[in-house]
């Protein structure tokens, strides 16, 4: 298995890096972008692997199975650092410390590689902080900068990188890799990854965690049911609370890790009171877990209502005639029913009204709760809607 594997349904992706893994077109700065869910961050880190693979023979680079390719993946490699940030930004003190680390020269593989994950969360003077670092880089240095968009970076950054575009797979590809690499039913790992709109990471999760498919299960049949300002009321409570509590199932095993692992680096006792240098430190990371569990709360209730976003899509397509296969196939019946009420003018606007809520939500510090209580208000269905 090599490196490639992950990047399911992305042959000219693979087919580029491949290349300049080999030699051929390498150069020190890339920019990979793609809608969520693409991949952009496993190819960067399939290419880092590739680069600094064991392999002499430059067409068996990126082999999986060498001791690069393997502490690569696995993130624990010397000479490749990666950056990504649950907060708002990255820092512009994390941006002086990479530029510091990328004018080291390689200790153990062929190039020193700096892998920031979400470019896209620096602000102008921080991207500034990379700049010269990016345009004059060390001889044996590469940048991978990745983003949703060549837009959402700097056109002075994007203009010194060669650009890595990807897109959604398509869903039977996705399917395919829950079923080689993570051992999925096929008839699970097909409904997850159509449900997950072939978003790689979350079809996994839905692949493997029965009651994260029950929560998207009730979230996308809401609407089925929102006649009223009680109803609309108590939807918009109950999706802040399926979002919430999936943004916590995630983080409360990794906080209570990520503090054992800190207590355990410093020599803490395994009882009484901290010393004050201990606590200190401790209260960080707890200021940081907080400031995550926030951002993880935000990104969750994002999901939610892309995944409400995903019935209205399915209504609009029966109203225009099934062109395209339904996320929900599942709930076909009920779609039907639902869209034989409505018009396509009516959809849209629903569908504009979700993701209205979802730009308050992500970008103004609006409470999530009154948005979405906003949002479904606009959504209530008049017990006598007709086309």
């Amino acid at each position: 298995m090599t490196v490639w594997d992950d990047l399911q349904g992305q042959p000219a992706v693979v087919d580029q890096l491949r290349q300049a893994s080999s030699g051929e077109g390498l150069t020190h700065a890339w920019l990979f972008t793609g809608p969520p869910g693409s991949g952009r961050s496993n190819a960067a880190k399939a290419f880092a692997a590739a680069l600094n693979c064991d392999q002499e023979d430059v067409n068996l680079r990126g082999c999986g199975q060498c001791h690069a390719c393997l502490t690569i993946l696995g993130e624990t490699h010397s000479d490749v650092t990666f950056v990504r940030t649950e907060k708002v930004t990255i820092t512009i003190d994390e941006a002086r410390d990479l530029v510091a680390t990328a004018g080291n020269r390689p200790s153990a593989g062929r190039w020193r590689i700096i892998v920031v994950e979400d470019a896209d969360r620096m602000a102008e003077r921080t991207t500034n902080v990379l700049l010269k670092a990016i345009e004059e880089p060390t001889p044996r240095t590469v940048w991978m900068l990745c983003a949703p968009s060549p837009a959402d970076v700097l056109v002075t950054i994007r203009s010194r990188c060669r650009s890595v575009a990807l897109r959604l797979p398509p869903a039977a590809d996705v399917a395919e890799l829950l079923v080689k690499r993570d051992g999925v039913d096929p008839a699970v790992a097909e409904r997850a990854a159509r449900a997950a709109q072939s978003h790689v990471g979350i079809a996994r999760r839905l692949a493997r965690d029965p009651a994260a498919r029950e929560r998207r299960l009730e979230t996308v049949r809401f609407p089925l049911g929102l006649r009223g300002i009680t109803a609309a009321v108590m939807m918009a409570d109950k999706l802040v609370k399926i979002a919430t509590a999936e943004a916590n199932s995630s983080n409360e095993e990794r906080d209570a890790a990520e503090k054992a692992a800190l207590l355990a680096t410093l020599g803490a006792p395994e009882s009484g009171t901290l010393p004050p240098a201990m606590r200190a430190q401790v209260k960080q990371l707890e200021d940081d877990q907080k400031r995550r569990a926030k951002r993880s709360i935000t990104d969750s209730l994002d999901r939610t209502l892309t995944d409400l976003m995903s019935f209205y899509r399915d209504v609009l397509i029966i109203q225009m005639g099934n062109a395209v296969e339904l996320v929900n196939a599942e709930l076909r019946g009920e779609l039907e029913e639902f869209a034989s009420r409505s018009t396509p003018e009516v959809t849209l606007a629903r569908m504009d009204a979700i993701n209205k809520a979802r730009e308050r939500i992500t970008t103004t510090n609006v409470a999530p709760l009154l948005a979405i209580e906003s949002m479904a208000a606009s959504l209530i269905q008049p017990s006598k809607e007709t086309r």
